[in-house]
């Protein structure tokens, strides 16, 4: 049982964690009837490309709209909090839920109003939570988002949308794709025919940036170690600091990192109706993510300094800074990333390597508790680009709930991520 705080100052009152799941099952079907007579929602979704999530014809001869129940949250203030009270719930199971809140002047309305609804499921299937995106025609202060906040059963930090629609997939060890939003895990899942064998499978942080948990679910799954993880967020500044974001989170797992290369100002939504360029985006197309991840620092240090290419001094100091992304990968992605900064700066590989062994010699000791330790010299393999030692120790690997992994789940509780478990990763 959840006891949360009375607004008021009265005593806690108890809260069962198996109400609030089912209420937000009752305003799933609330949201989900309400789109089927919205017109102006509709149309947006079939302009979009994605008239299969109202329309009842599923992709490939699935039913309706697939596992997504997409709906509509209409917008009045108290529609879907009659709705509940009529089928039993209090006030405060709805306050604990997320699903009302108090409005300034003292009254309960409805959290999502005039909004189309993507249902959040924790990895058994159950609704959780919802993202609330604006219905056409809201106003420019309106924001385009809205998500469920953190409650006793949902935390937006350990959550991703799509896991649960997508188990079969993810069982199958299709490669995990990580993108910005609803829309863009469900292009791409009509991207992939079910029969099309391989093929990636797209999933989204709920309202926040991605975490360190986050990392570990996608890390885990069972497709990443094979196929490796693919980033694709949209190609703009906020994308460009995801991108960047999941590279930090990432960066020395014995996962192969990959960034999509979606047309300028595209994101996976957009490609919804040319589903054969989506998949070469994320395929073919799809660049190492630290190369990208390069391009980017650079590209900022060019728009700081015009000049920063034009003269040696400057071109040495760029390298040395962009050098700085080497130091916790292994010798093969060193030496050849390597190359590639002195190919974008035009200085010899042999200053970028300069610049790693610098960087390595000025690390604090792995062991040390001394925070100004240091090494007192690089290895020798790197002084000739040869091995480089991995200085950032590995985590153990979180799995996924057994629907999805191989093999039989530990008990629950035994990793911070509803359904996720932990077993120790391999090095490489």
């Amino acid at each position: 049982m959840t006891t949360p705080r009375s607004r008021h100052g009265e005593a806690p009152v108890p809260v069962d964690p198996a109400r609030l799941v089912t209420a937000h099952y009752h305003a799933r079907t609330f949201y989900h009837d309400h789109l089927t007579r919205a017109g102006g929602p509709q149309s947006y979704l079939t302009q979009r490309g994605f008239a299969t999530l109202h329309t009842g014809v599923g992709p490939w001869g699935s039913p309706a709209d697939g596992p997504w129940r997409v709906g509509y949250a209409p917008p009045g203030p108290t529609a879907l909090l009659d709705y509940l009270v009529r089928h039993g719930y209090t006030h405060n199971e709805l306050l604990t839920a997320g699903l009302v809140v108090g409005s300034r002047s003292g009254r309960l309305v409805d959290t999502f109003r005039d909004r189309i609804m993507f249902p959040i499921h924790n990895p058994d299937g159950q609704t959780v939570g919802f993202i609330g995106r604006a219905a056409p025609g809201a106003g420019p202060h309106v924001p385009r988002y809205l998500n469920t906040a953190d409650t006793p059963i949902f935390h937006k930090g350990q959550t991703l949308y799509g896991v649960a629609e997508q188990a079969d997939r993810l069982a199958a060890r299709w490669a995990p794709v990580i993108v910005e939003g609803p829309l863009d895990v469900i292009a791409i899942w009509l991207a992939h025919p079910q029969t099309a064998g391989l093929g990636r499978v797209a999933l989204a942080a709920c309202g926040t940036a991605l975490s360190t948990l986050h990392s570990e679910a996608l890390i885990a799954m069972p497709g990443a170690a094979t196929h490796g993880i693919t980033t694709a967020f949209d190609n703009d500044h906020a994308g460009r600091r995801a991108t960047e974001r999941a590279w930090r989170l990432m960066p020395v797992t014995g996962i192969d990192l990959h960034a999509a290369s979606l047309p300028d100002g595209a994101d996976p939504a957009d490609l919804v109706t040319r589903p054969a360029e989506l998949r070469a985006a994320l395929t073919h197309q799809a660049r190492p993510l630290v190369q990208v991840v390069i391009d980017q620092r650079l590209r900022r240090l060019v728009d700081r300094h015009p000049d920063l290419l034009q003269h040696i001094d400057s071109r040495v100091g760029a390298a040395a800074a962009l050098a700085e992304l080497l130091t916790d990968l292994d010798a093969e992605q060193i030496l050849s990333l390597a190359g590639y900064i002195a190919e974008r700066t035009g200085v010899g590989i042999d200053t970028v390597a300069n610049a790693v062994i610098d960087n390595l010699e000025h690390q604090p000791r792995p062991n040390s508790t001394k925070p100004d330790a240091r090494a007192t010299s690089p290895p020798a393999a790197i002084t000739d680009m040869g091995p480089a030692p991995d200085r950032r120790p590995r985590r153990g690997r979180p799995f996924l709930p057994p629907f999805v992994a191989r093999g039989t789940a530990m008990p629950a509780g035994s990793h911070p991520v509803p359904g996720v478990t932990a077993r120790p990763g391999r090095r490489r």
